[in-house]
């Protein structure tokens, strides 16, 4: 037997509803199926994630706004023979957003300075934002500054273990400069402890780093870097001259 949802309006006659992110209800997060039984839409779950979400760094730098697979720098890697791999990588990975997403997997962009990774990390992020969907956006120095603040956090303000879960419940954490912060125990505990986490609930993760592999695995331990392996695949390379020095 077929069944066609009729949606439900549950809230208030005068609250304004958002516009349903999926598309299936009428911006209210519920549908009204047999026997006029209310159940919940998609989009009442991404909801809930956003306002758990609060507290993390989730917005697009200004820099990056502007970011897009037909505008340079991104669009003239697509004509270079070796950064058009990544492109198309880049390119598939944010098209289809939701089901990478949905999926736990994640991207691992490695090489030279000034080679594009921030931006196409960037690009993902953007994507991801752009579909409703809940991030974490920090460069490596920055998390840590971060995490070292709640550690003095007065009453009222975002404890550890707050900010420790929002950070590694969000549906996708960007992280730039991975192992550009001074080697310590505790900074490896750190990273290890989000990574591992992110792991094993199965959710994705975006990192950029100067680092080769093995490089970084002595820059942040070889346990953290394996978990990397697990949830973004084998690095995507990023090598030649730096975009930041040519002249338009």
């Amino acid at each position: 037997m077929s069944f066609n949802p009729k949606v439900v309006r549950l809230a208030g006659a005068n609250e304004a509803a958002q516009p349903c992110p999926v598309g299936v209800c009428d911006g209210s997060g519920w549908i009204l199926g047999p026997e006029n039984v209310a159940r919940p839409c998609e989009c009442r779950e991404r909801r809930m994630a956003k306002r758990r979400a609060r507290g993390v760094a989730s917005t697009i730098p200004a820099k990056y706004r502007g970011v897009s697979l037909e505008r340079p720098p991104i669009s003239d890697m697509a004509r270079d023979r070796g950064r058009a791999p990544v492109y198309t990588a880049i390119k598939e990975f944010a098209e289809g957003i939701d089901e990478r997403l949905n999926a736990g997997e994640g991207l691992w962009l490695m090489g030279d300075v000034g080679t594009g990774k921030t931006t196409l990390a960037m690009l993902v992020s953007k994507a991801a934002v752009e579909a409703e969907r809940t991030v974490a956006i920090y460069s490596l120095p920055r998390l840590l500054a971060r995490i070292r603040r709640t550690y003095d956090a007065e009453t009222g303000e975002q404890s550890y273990l707050e900010f420790f879960e929002r950070l590694t419940s969000v549906d996708l954490l960007h992280i730039d400069d991975l192992g550009a912060e001074k080697r310590s125990d505790w900074v490896l505990e750190q990273l290890y402890a989000i990574v591992n986490e992110r792991y094993e609930s199965e959710r994705s993760m975006v990192v950029t780093t100067n680092l080769d592999q093995a490089a970084l695995e002595e820059q942040i331990g070889p346990r953290t870097v394996s978990r990397l392996v697990e949830i973004c695949g084998d690095p995507l390379p990023l090598f030649g001259d730096d975009l930041r020095y040519r002249v338009a």
